[in-house]
């Protein structure tokens, strides 16, 4: 049976100030083929969600380096999986700054109409919000000192998990352990050539 949860926005900010400056070695690290922010995005809406997707092709999910979905690690396949998504798994919706909350994540546009970057909400003040980022490495930094075009706001609004696989991933991921095995389901077993960025 499918039911709903709290995405754990406090989790994930912790584990996003955590690894914000360094890299969890059970992940591998795309730096230097495309980037590894929406990797690090992916891995802090993990942790505040304990449920991947393991949909072919459309779904949102990390094995291996080799067995990881086009939006694990593609900053529009992110958006379209949080922002359509509709069984298990986070999803959410476009938002903006004015309904940001810590745990949601900004993509940022150049000036070519490109998004390109994505990066974790970890605080919002009445004057400032700050994130944390991978590739251009960011501990808290403010959003207000980017340079960019445009940019977009995802707003999760919760998790979608099946009730007879229920985890607590965030001490396995945050001590740098192996991610609890998937449920006992068929996980995909072709491996997909997404984009990284």
């Amino acid at each position: 049976m499918i039911a709903t949860k709290d995405y754990n926005r406090s989790r994930a900010v912790e584990y996003a100030r955590k690894f914000a400056l360094q890299r969890n070695p059970i992940f591998y690290t795309f730096e230097g083929i495309g980037g590894n922010c929406t990797n690090f995005a992916s891995q802090c809406l993990l942790v505040g969600s304990c449920v991947m997707n393991f949909t072919p092709v459309y779904g949102w999910y990390y094995l291996s380096l080799n067995r990881r979905s086009a939006s694990w690690t593609g900053v529009n396949f992110f958006y379209e999986f949080i922002t359509t998504n509709q069984d298990v798994g986070p999803y959410g919706q476009a938002g903006s700054l004015e309904n940001a909350e810590v745990g949601d994540f900004v993509q940022l546009k150049n000036s070519d109409g490109i998004f390109y970057h994505t990066l974790v909400i970890t605080e919002i003040t009445p004057e400032e919000i700050f994130i944390c980022a991978n590739s251009n490495d960011a501990l808290d930094r403010p959003l207000s000192s980017y340079s960019y075009a445009d940019l977009r706001v995802i707003h999760i609004l919760g998790v979608r998990y099946d009730t007879r696989y229920q985890i607590d991933c965030f001490e396995p991921l945050y001590s740098q352990t192996p991610v609890p095995p998937p449920p006992p389901q068929d996980p995909p077993t072709e491996p997909d050539t997404p984009q990284s960025t």
